[in-house]
C-alpha cells in the first residue's frame, strides 16, 4: 500500500485521483470532438480504474458511491468547453516558480538541471513515457517550491520519488520500488522513498493532475494536424516532428528560467519554432504577445540544437511502432544546455548598452 490510502482516503477521493489523471490522449479527444460519442466509453473506463484502485488501496467502496461518481463524472465532463475550461483553470491551480531556489541557499540552478537530466534518463532505461518525466518535474518543482532550506544530499531522493508517484500515475506497469532504489546506486532506499512519498504528497495537497507543458504541445500539435474527426484518440501528427519539439522542451525545461512561462505559453512558444505563428495563435488560442517573450528566451535553445543531430525515432523492444514517440529519451542535454545558457548571456551583452566611459576618459 505505497500511497498510504487507507489512512488518507474515502472513495470520493479515489474517485478524484482516478477522473483528474486520466490519460492525456482520452482529455485531447473530448476537446477536440466536442460531443458525448465517446463519453460512455469513457465513464466506464474511470469506473473501472476507480474499482481496480479501491481493492488495491483496501477502501471500503459500495454501489451508491459508483453511481455517485459516474453521475458526477457525467456533469463534470460532459463538454469539450468544460474539458477546456479545466485545463485553462489549472495554469492558476498549479504554481510553480523559478523563485522556488532562492528558498534553498545551499542549491544551484545547475544541481536541478543534473537532477532532472538523471530522470530522463532514468526514464528511458525503463522506457516510461514523456508524461511520467513531465510529471515527476511538476511534482519536483511544486514541492521545492512548498518546502525551505532542502540541502542537496536529498535531491536525487526527491527526484526519485517525483517519478514513482508519477509512474503509478501514468504507466500501466510502472518499475518496482526496489528498482528505483537500484538505479539510485545506493544512494536511496526503499524505506525512504516510501517515507519521501507521504511527504511530497501531503506537500502537494494530494494535487496531482497538472496539464504539463507536454499535455499542452501534445494537444497543439493534434489540432494543428488534424484529419480525421472519427479518430481523435490515434495520434494525426507526424512522429518526427513530435519528438524534434519534445526535444526543444526536453532541454529548455531544464533551465530553472523556464519556470518563470506558464506551460501553455512554454509549449507555444516551442511549436511556433516549427509552425507559423497564425497556426500556433490558432490552435492555442494565445495573442502573439502573449509568447513573444517566450518565442525570444528559446531562441538560443532552438540556435543550439540546430548545431546537433535532429532527434531521431528509437525502437523500444515491447513498445509498438505507433507509441515509441510517447517514451522519454535521454540526450547530451546539458552540454547542449551549458552552450545555450552561454548564447543566452552573449545575447543579452549586445543588447544592453554599453558602459559609458568615466569623465576622465572622455575627450576634451
Amino acid at each position: 500500500m505505497s500511497f498510504g490510502i487507507k489512512d488518507h482516503f474515502d472513495p470520493y477521493n479515489v474517485f478524484l485521483v482516478i477522473a483528474t489523471n486520466i490519460p492525456q490522449r482520452l482529455k485531447t479527444a473530448f476537446v477536440l470532438q466536442g460531443h458525448k460519442c465517446q463519453l460512455n466509453i469513457f465513464i466506464m473506463f474511470v469506473i473501472y480504474m476507480f474499482v481496480k484502485k479501491c481493492f488495491e488501496w483496501h477502501v471500503e467502496l459500495n454501489v451508491y458511491t459508483l453511481y455517485f461518481c459516474s453521475v458526477l463524472f457525467w456533469g463534470s465532463w460532459g463538454s469539450s468547453e468544460d474539458v477546456w475550461m479545466k485545463m485553462l483553470s489549472k495554469e492558476i491551480k498549479y504554481e510553480h516558480s523559478k523563485s522556488s531556489l532562492d528558498r534553498h541557499p545551499s542549491l544551484r540552478p545547475k544541481m536541478r538541471a543534473m537532477l532532472l537530466d538523471w530522470l530522463m534518463e532514468v526514464c528511458e532505461s525503463y522506457t516510461l513515457h514523456r508524461q511520467t518525466f513531465y510529471l515527476a518535474q511538476d511534482f519536483f518543482d511544486r514541492y521545492m517550491l512548498s518546502q525551505s532550506d532542502v540541502q542537496k544530499d536529498q535531491l536525487q531522493l526527491i527526484g526519485i520519488t517525483a517519478l514513482f508517484i508519477s509512474s503509478k500515475i501514468e504507466e500501466i506497469y510502472p518499475p518496482q520500488i526496489t528498482e528505483l532504489a537500484y538505479v539510485s546506486d545506493g544512494a536511496c532506499l526503499e524505506e525512504e522513498i516510501l517515507q519521501m512519498e507521504l511527504i511530497m504528497l501531503k506537500a502537494l495537497n494530494w494535487d496531482l493532475c497538472p496539464e504539463t507543458v507536454l499535455s499542452w504541445m501534445k494537444l497543439y500539435i493534434q489540432i494543428a494536424s488534424l484529419y480525421d474527426l472519427t479518430n481523435l484518440l490515434v495520434a494525426q501528427f507526424p512522429q518526427e516532428t513530435y519528438i524534434q519539439i519534445t526535444q526543444l522542451l526536453d532541454l529548455c525545461i531544464l533551465d530553472i528560467n523556464s519556470l518563470d512561462f506558464k506551460y501553455g505559453v512554454l509549449a507555444a512558444a516551442a511549436f511556433c519554432h516549427f509552425m507559423s505563428a497564425d497556426v500556433v495563435q490558432k490552435v492555442s488560442g494565445l495573442k502573439w504577445e502573449a509568447i513573444e517573450t517566450c518565442v525570444n528566451w528559446m531562441a538560443p535553445f532552438v540556435e543550439t540544437l540546430m548545431c546537433y543531430k535532429s532527434a531521431q525515432l528509437k525502437e523500444f523492444g515491447q513498445v509498438p511502432s505507433e507509441d515509441r514517440h510517447n517514451i522519454q529519451t535521454h540526450g547530451d542535454y546539458l552540454c547542449m544546455l551549458k552552450e545555450a545558457q552561454e548564447k543566452q548571456s552573449e545575447s543579452l551583452e549586445h543588447f544592453f548598452p554599453p558602459t559609458p566611459p568615466s569623465s576622465a576618459e572622455k575627450p576634451s
